[in-house]
């Protein structure tokens, strides 16, 4: 079995992490990235991370029911309301920016972007962003349905990501159709609570944030990993297939992914992985 082992420069200095998305999978990220970066600091790790929440969206009354915000914060940015809890809470001076990705903004200064988005179009411009002239080491995406998700980590093709064989591939080389923006939907929010919860069941958010998290911590704990994402349902108690490093089994992913009918209704099937939307 292959592995893959950290990049040593995320061993010697503050770790920078942008989190693009502060939805149901973001916010959840964002409450496990503290407990991260102390873990870090506990094994040695000289600074640990520094952590940037980016979304330009409000906290809407929907977003009560299933999201860690309260009615007193509709209106507020979710960004910046996440960045200051976490700030007085632990005492850090992480950042919260109320603005959307946009595919032509250059990354400069972040070592791993961690995608929580809800549509293609939003992907696309993570990868765009990630690739070409970009520095940046790691790209971890979440995404789910009702249900069931995915989190992949991968590499980037870019300035410090050369092409080679064991180079993680990215969600978006392992599922192409997760950023062709012509397959997303209207976009328009859940209008009711009963609604928010038919979309999408209160738990798989943590659980899937958790278990990317659990991946983040082994990297940098072990220093090598031999799986690099997974898929998650809740339906089943044993319901996780791993990611492997493998090229033999990205290529298998890719051949299914091309002639796959993709429905955003469809969910993952485990036998037969296919990338899901996070739904806010």
């Amino acid at each position: 079995m292959e592995a893959h082992h950290i990049h040593p420069e995320l061993l010697k200095h503050k770790v920078r992490v942008l989190v693009v998305g502060c939805g149901g999978n973001g916010s959840a990220i964002a409450a496990g990235l503290p407990y991260l970066h102390q873990a870090l600091l506990a094994y040695g790790h000289p600074e640990g991370l520094q952590v940037t929440l980016l979304d330009a969206d409000v906290i809407s009354p929907t977003n009560c029911v299933r999201q860690p915000f309260s009615r007193s914060e509709i209106g507020l940015h979710k960004s910046v309301v996440l960045a200051n809890r976490m700030n007085l809470f632990w005492g850090l001076d992480w950042q919260g920016i109320p603005q959307q990705l946009s595919d032509r903004q250059r990354l400069e200064g972040v070592d791993i972007v961690i995608g929580c988005v809800d549509t293609r179009a939003a992907r696309a411009a993570i990868q765009k962003c990630t690739e070409g002239r970009s520095e940046v080491d790691y790209w971890l995406d979440l995404g789910n349905n009702a249900d069931s998700g995915q989190f992949v980590l991968g590499e980037p093709l870019n300035q410090r990501n050369r092409r080679s064989k064991l180079r993680l591939h990215t969600i978006s080389e392992l599922f192409p159709e997760i950023i062709q923006s012509e397959l997303d939907g209207d976009g328009v929010p859940s209008c009711s609570a009963a609604e928010a919860l038919e979309r999408q069941e209160p738990f798989v958010n943590p659980t899937l944030a958790n278990h990317a998290l659990a991946l983040l911590t082994r990297l940098f704990r072990c220093g090598t990993v031999s799986y690099h994402g997974g898929f998650v349902s809740l339906s089943s108690l044993a319901g996780v297939q791993a990611l492997r490093v493998d090229p033999r089994y990205w290529q298998r992913l890719r051949r299914k992914a091309g002639c796959r009918v993709i429905s955003k209704r469809n969910p993952a099937a485990l036998a037969n992985p296919s990338p899901q939307q996070d739904q806010g």
